[in-house]
């Protein structure tokens, strides 16, 4: 069996002004992975309606392979409203099919020929799918790559759950409005940015943190080093997915042998191209991936 890099969790509908398009953090990031060569899937749960139909027809357009059981629950959607610099405010539908993500043999095995996974906050949000969440990442390899994306959204997290994920990661990545959230959640002392992020790699065993700040740039924490790199300046569309591509890119890099600063600007370069597109899923130019 391959071995696949896993996006785990919300497969859904963005509803934007200019109309819906594919998304849910997972499911791009897995895209984003699979445009460096990567063999990646997509790990969910879609209704029996068609807007499921719609969403295995877009994953197969893009080329990106799909597991995605049927349960008794409409396929996600959410109401994206964006500010006047393209950022998004979601409004995430309750009980949807990512919801209730059910452990099957096919997930299973997934898990355990899996290099690297990706799974953030809000699919845990209902027990079903936290659950399978769990028991995936208890599944997977000692060498997997587990990447915790915080993502939190609306009030769809909570201590119990961040703090799981974050015994159970490898690689952090939050941006620095979360930062403040975590380090106020968990009583840090520290008030740095640096500092909180230290806090964390040391309380959770973290190997690498990945700390997103828009336009102020991005920061990988790796031990005792830092890579910082600026945000170009591009005519934004909108930042819709620009943060899983990021990770996805960085995932990718750092698999194939990258170094972290060298995947760091890779990913950079990356995101900053999503701004530039309508929908999280645009094709990645081959001169932006250099």
């Amino acid at each position: 069996m391959k071995r696949y890099i896993v996006g785990l969790g919300e497969a859904l509908w963005d509803v934007l002004p200019e109309g819906k398009k594919i998304g849910g953090a997972p499911a791009n990031f897995a895209y984003h992975a699979h445009q460096w060569g990567f063999p990646a899937i997509a790990v969910s749960a879609l209704g029996d309606d068609t807007l499921a139909i719609e969403t295995k027809a877009a994953l197969e357009k893009r080329g990106l392979e799909y597991c995605f059981p049927t349960v008794p629950y409409p396929t996600g959607t959410v109401q994206v409203t964006l500010d006047s610099d393209g950022v998004p405010t979601y409004d995430i539908k309750l009980d949807a099919a990512w919801d209730n993500i059910p452990i099957t043999p096919e997930i299973e095995e997934i898990a355990r020929n899996c290099q690297a996974v990706c799974w953030g906050s809000l699919a845990q949000r209902n027990a079903v799918s936290r659950e399978t969440i769990k028991k995936f990442i208890e599944l997977t390899s000692a060498d997997c790559l587990k990447i915790f994306d915080i993502n939190l959204r609306q009030k769809f997290y909570s201590e119990e759950i961040l703090r799981e994920s974050m015994e159970k990661c490898n690689v952090l990545k939050l941006n620095d409005e979360e930062l403040e959230i975590v380090g106020k959640m968990y009583e840090y002392e520290e008030t740095e940015a640096e500092d909180i992020c230290k806090h964390l790699m040391r309380e959770f065993s973290i190997k690498i943190l990945v700390l997103t700040c828009g336009t102020q740039g991005s920061y990988v924490f790796e031990g005792e080093k830092v890579s910082f790199v600026e945000t170009p300046q591009v005519r934004v569309a909108d930042t819709v997915g620009a943060g899983d591509s990021f990770t996805g890119s960085f995932c990718a890099n750092i698999l194939k042998g990258e170094s972290v600063r060298e995947s760091h600007r890779r990913a950079v370069k990356v995101s900053a191209y999503v701004c530039t597109q309508n929908g999280a899923m645009p094709e990645i130019p081959e001169e932006i991936k250099s």
